[in-house]
């Protein structure tokens, strides 16, 4: 293929991030504000069906839950599913709002704490799948989450 000379000096002299789908003018960022999830009212409805989140202090909380598990006379975490009554849907997890109170390991009611562990347990930091494994983890059982329930959401 033959190119001319003057499209050639053209093509040497423009750098290859030129064109990057429009000018710098019509970029922009937008911060949402508003969210559906906690409504539980009008025709779309995502309503909180609970919070979660243990206080440790300073012990791990693989650790204290392990020993609290023992204590109360279950081998694992799997156990507490025979014990326990959860939400038996996905449900749609978020963080906690900061500041907000979460269960004192130390101090709380055991069978509240142990209830709270189990759903930690069944959580990503999105979702609740009540079908997953109960997985303890440093991350999982240091979480704080709030669950809503999409089934409004998608009537």
């Amino acid at each position: 293929m033959i190119v001319s000379p003057c499209i050639e000096r053209i093509q040497s002299s423009v750098p290859l991030s030129a064109n990057m789908g429009g000018p710098m003018s019509r970029t922009r960022k937008e911060h949402v504000h508003s969210t559906l999830l906690g409504k539980d009212d009008g025709r779309i409805h995502c309503p909180r069906v609970i919070r979660l989140g243990l206080q440790f202090g300073a012990t791990r909380p693989v650790d204290a839950l392990e020993c609290l598990l023992m204590e109360e006379g279950y081998a694992s975490p799997e156990d507490l599913r025979e014990t326990f009554s959860v939400p038996d849907k996905r449900l749609i997890c978020r963080p906690l709002p900061a500041g907000a109170d979460r269960l004192s390991v130390e101090q709380g009611a055991r069978i509240e704490v142990l209830i709270q562990a189990l759903m930690l347990g069944l959580c990503t930091s999105q979702m609740y799948d009540p079908e997953r494994p109960v997985m303890w983890t440093e991350s999982s059982l240091s979480r704080g989450l709030e669950l809503f329930d999409p089934e409004g959401f998608y009537a």
